[in-house]
């Protein structure tokens, strides 16, 4: 899954990317308002981690200009404001939790994880594909009683395609979802990682499929029109 951190602490930033990265997620990050609500705005984020006390932009209203315009991807105020006036209006101004700094780190994932596990309430967070079962809010893959596992960008890139049956993918589209902005990638990254994804998940990952000049597609229906 792909987060929005929206923090202008440095160190603090350093800190939560680390260990937000070693759970595997992917992270991007800004450092100030416009530069979080730009991204949040452009990009398919499943959270966003936010600050309120931003440059340029306070979070308050990075978060209420979310909401006017119909972003409803899930936002987790991270802040030093500890009022209750203040928690209010962070949920008034559509935030889906508040978190008072400093936190324990675990608290901070423990946050994420419920307020992933209410998003998936909303849709089917069990997907099946062949003979595997992935679990979209576990973020884990079985065949039969048997766990496959995969690296985090490998099930970033895997999961993108099943939330994407049959449509076809450039490949700028998946370095976008699956690598932080920051990340310099090889030009061939996507396809080497394709080629993992065929062999850890044996026939069901021959069903991601090259489609020349345009990408890649995971093939579910059965006669589905090349494009």
């Amino acid at each position: 899954m792909r987060l929005l951190l929206v923090e202008d602490d440095q160190r603090l930033c350093a800190v939560l990317v680390r260990g937000l990265r070693e759970e595997g997620y992917i992270v991007d990050v800004a450092a100030d308002g416009p530069t979080g609500l730009a991204a949040a705005e452009s990009n398919a984020y499943d959270l966003v981690l936010l600050d309120l006390m931003l440059p340029g932009l306070d979070g308050l209203s990075v978060c209420r200009t979310l909401r006017r315009h119909q972003q409803r991807v899930p936002i987790i105020v991270i802040t030093a404001r500890d009022t209750n006036e203040e928690r209010i209006a962070g949920l008034d101004a559509g935030a889906d939790d508040y978190l008072v700094k400093p936190f324990v780190f675990g608290e901070l994932t423990a946050r994420v994880r419920a307020v992933l596990r209410r998003e998936s309430l909303n849709r089917s967070n069990q997907l099946y594909l062949g003979a595997l079962r992935i679990d979209l809010t576990a973020r884990r893959i079985w065949r039969g009683d048997q766990e496959v596992v995969l690296t985090a960008r490998e099930l970033a890139m895997f999961e993108y395609l099943l939330l994407h049956p049959d449509m076809v993918l450039t490949r700028s589209a998946l370095e976008e979802r699956v690598w932080p902005q920051e990340f310099a990638i090889n030009s061939n990254v996507v396809d080497v990682y394709v080629r993992r994804l065929h062999q850890a998940l044996g026939a069901e990952g021959q069903r991601i499929e090259t489609v020349r000049g345009s990408g890649y597609r995971l093939r579910v229906r059965q006669g589905a029109a090349d494009a």
